[in-house]
């Protein structure tokens, strides 16, 4: 029976897949929330957590709308996590001054305060996740990411416009006349006068 190699040795790889970019987004993202997870250790705030914290306390009195274009976060899972953030105390919710419609939200002293303690573990995270590239590529990396979102944005912020395909004309379909034996002929009555 032979053996099969394994992955650490195979120096081949998966082409489909080490050419695939949103694979190898999807594998650095689990590398850095491996990360994450590890200097977090106890502090129980999520990454996605920690974005909205760190976009609340730079933009004060932010609406979720404006939550969930500066963090990326989609709208209903936004909406979930920022009413179990105000459940635990660590967000506000107040109707924002410059929309009635909408909710404005602020850290609360509590969420100041697990700001204040998870904050330096992701600094060491992300310090840890960029020690594994050269000092050359590292900039490159975030710079290219930064790049990839804001396209992304503007995609994302157009109108999309699908082509208009022109479709012939369907002529309706005539009924085949019946040839002219195949039709009784009707007797024509005279009228008495």
């Amino acid at each position: 029976m032979a053996k099969s190699k394994s992955p650490e040795k195979s120096k081949k790889g998966l082409p489909a897949l080490d050419k695939s970019p949103s694979h190898l987004l999807h594998r650095a993202l689990q590398l850095a929330l491996d990360l994450y997870a590890e200097e977090m250790g106890d502090a129980r705030v999520t990454q996605r957590q920690y974005a909205v914290l760190a976009a609340v306390e730079a933009h004060e009195g932010l609406t979720q709308t404006d939550l969930v274009r500066i963090t990326g976060i989609d709208r209903s899972t936004l909406a979930d996590m920022a009413a179990r953030m105000i459940a635990k105390g660590l967000l506000e919710r107040q109707r924002s001054a410059s929309d009635a419609r909408a909710n404005a939200v602020s850290l609360t002293l509590a969420g100041r305060d697990a700001l204040a303690v998870v904050k330096p573990r992701m600094v060491a995270a992300d310090a840890r996740l960029l020690r594994l590239l050269s000092a050359s590529k590292r900039e490159a990396l975030t710079g290219a990411l930064r790049e990839l979102i804001r396209a992304g944005d503007e995609a994302a912020a157009k109108p999309v416009s699908l082509p208009v395909e022109k479709t012939p004309k369907v002529e309706r379909a005539q009924k085949p006349k019946k040839a002219k034996a195949d039709k009784p002929k009707k007797k024509k009555l005279k009228k008495a006068a």
